[in-house]
């Protein structure tokens, strides 16, 4: 069954208040941002690699995943939340939760 926006919006979406306790050092809320994220870092850092026999093998670049989740970490600490304010009416999002997305590359 395909969900709507107003279903997807509030199960996909991290809570306001976990980004601003990450911003702020927490480290359960830095927990559930990388959490929250996890399945894009994998597909991210997910390679594909080919052995001598030509056979194609996808995994995950270790290096690269950790680098991602670094980059993650460091730009939540130094998001500035002050400049959200907390709408009563957002229009992604049937709650009222500031839809934030902190950008993530790995270069």
């Amino acid at each position: 069954m395909k969900k709507s926006k107003k279903q997807k919006c509030a199960f996909d979406l991290l809570p306001f208040h976990v980004i601003e306790a990450a911003s702020t050092g927490d480290t359960e809320a830095i927990q559930a941002v990388l959490k929250h994220y996890e399945g894009y870092i994998t597909v991210l850092a997910t390679r594909k690699m080919f052995d001598e026999f030509g056979q194609v093998h996808y995994c995950v670049d270790e290096t690269l995943r950790q680098r991602l989740e670094a980059k993650l970490i460091t730009k939540t600490l130094g998001f500035d939340t002050k400049s959200y304010v907390r709408k009563s009416n957002c229009k992604f999002c049937s709650n009222g939760t500031p839809i934030l997305k902190l950008a993530v590359h790995p270069f």
